[in-house]
């Protein structure tokens, strides 16, 4: 069976009625699992990719081309939607032409821009700085003015909350949908008020960021709907697992020299398997041998 376009996946998603759940994969392995436990779409973060992909953390170290190769290989392997982190864009307005362009040709359903001064850093990191509001307004005439698809969806982030304060940021990001962002996103709001007053203030579909000991509160996905998000996103909370699990079997392959204490931590050789889609790919190869 054909694969419905991602982007056309996407769109439905938003047009019908609930909050669309999304976390973040930092490899295909992590996306892979997302999507078989049910997860509707999957976001690739630069923060998670940084890590995974160069042992950096989140301070725009990525280029393009490496964050459109990652994006993908993951849209590759999956049936779910992938939004995909677009950082600044990386430049100028030809720079964000050619990112909407790659990351639209790799796959994705949809891209993140946001308004951080370049070199931009983690949302949730201190000393950011954002760009006027002006030439993120022209980044976004500029994006929409390159994607093919018109059902490519635009995610307009706004950074303003800690630099220039909650008023400015609900202000810019409800000038970024205005020039053809789809779904708005304040990033990085510090209180349960916050989170209710961006809801009011903003028409547009909102996107929420529960990042793991972030600056924003947790709220389950039902509260949130209830406050009228759309889309709600934990972004690198594999990335916190992963690490944790690792660490606790890194020692206790030190300690006892084997791995069998974390046998209990771990699926089977076979469950890895038939996520990988071996048996798939054995039958294929004994067709071809055979005929």
């Amino acid at each position: 069976m054909a694969k419905t376009r991602p982007t056309k996946q996407i769109r439905e998603l938003l047009a019908r009625p609930g909050i669309i759940r999304s976390m973040g994969a930092h490899d295909v392995m992590s996306a892979l699992i997302m999507e078989k436990a049910g997860f509707e779409s999957v976001f690739i973060g630069g923060f998670g990719t940084s890590a995974s992909l160069c042992g950096l953390p989140d301070l725009n170290f990525l280029g393009m081309t490496e964050m459109a190769d990652a994006v993908r290989r993951m849209a590759a392997s999956l049936r779910v939607p992938l939004i995909a982190d677009g950082d600044t864009g990386y430049g100028d307005l030809h720079n964000v032409g050619r990112t909407v362009r790659e990351f639209e040709t790799a796959g994705a359903a949809g891209m993140i821009l946001e308004d951080q001064v370049f070199p931009k850093r983690c949302g949730h990191f201190e000393g950011k700085a954002v760009i006027p509001t002006e030439q993120m307004v022209a980044k976004f005439k500029a994006a929409v003015r390159a994607r093919e698809d018109d059902d490519f969806l635009f995610i307009a982030r706004t950074d303003a909350r800690a630099p220039v304060g909650l008023d400015e940021a609900i202000d810019r990001v409800n000038r970024y949908c205005d020039a053809g962002a789809d779904v708005a996103f304040v990033e990085a709001p510090e209180s349960l008020d916050e989170l209710e007053i961006i809801s009011r203030r903003v028409e547009a579909p909102k996107l929420i960021n529960m990042l793991s000991f972030g600056k924003t509160p947790v709220l389950s996905a039902a509260d949130l709907e209830a406050m009228g998000y759309k889309i709600v996103v934990s972004p690198i909370a594999s990335l916190l697992v992963t690490v944790k699990a690792v660490q606790k079997l890194a020692h206790a392959y030190l300690t006892h020299g084997h791995a069998k204490n974390c046998y209990g931590d771990m699926v089977s050789f076979d469950e890895v398997k038939e996520l990988l889609g071996l048996s798939g790919f054995l039958s294929r190869s004994d067709e071809i041998t055979t005929s």
